[in-house]
């Protein structure tokens, strides 16, 4: 995959992340709709840096999700349901059976997209198990930074090679 599609993807994977698991979205999907800003830090011999504004829309089942720059210039969107997601960008269309086979393509291994959605809201998963961390809890191998939430925070990284750092700011802080 080329540089700058990876690097949406991945962009794309992660803001996914912060809201929820899934794998064509229906027009208007039902469900919370979120936005704010995004980065995502890729480490390791060619680290990677990706900023973007998102607005994302849907549910675990169905949604999509537009990346856009600081100008309002969509950079990439991705819908997706039970059967398939669809990354567009400007170097064209590619098709995934679920949001884990995105994050793969783009970071290299699958994600724990599943538990995203609860870690968005400040809890772990219940499908495995956790710990409890000074600013928030560790599962699945993620440490969850989740003491600014209130503020509309959200961090979380990623130890394990290649190390990814992923934080989010919400504009409608709960």
């Amino acid at each position: 995959m080329r540089r700058g599609c990876a690097l949406l993807a991945a962009a794309c994977a992660a803001a996914v992340w912060l809201a929820g698991c899934a794998g064509v979205g229906t027009p208007a999907p039902q469900g919370e709709r979120l936005a704010g800003r995004l980065s995502v830090r890729v480490e390791g011999d060619a680290a990677r840096n990706f900023n973007a504004a998102f607005e994302l829309e849907g549910s675990s089942e169905s949604g999509q999700l537009s990346l856009t720059t600081p100008l309002g210039i969509q950079l990439a969107r991705a819908d997706w349901s039970p059967r398939q997601v669809r990354l567009r960008s400007g170097d064209g269309e590619r098709l995934y059976p679920d949001l884990e086979s995105l994050a793969e393509d783009a970071l290299g291994e699958r994600v724990p997209l599943a538990a995203l959605f609860d870690w968005l809201h400040a809890r772990p998963w219940p499908g495995a198990p956790s710990a409890a961390q000074p600013q928030g809890f560790s599962q699945l191998g993620w440490v969850v930074d989740v003491s600014r939430r209130a503020e509309g925070w959200v961090e979380a990284r990623r130890a394990a090679l290649p190390v990814v750092s992923v934080r989010a700011k919400l504009d409608d802080a709960p």
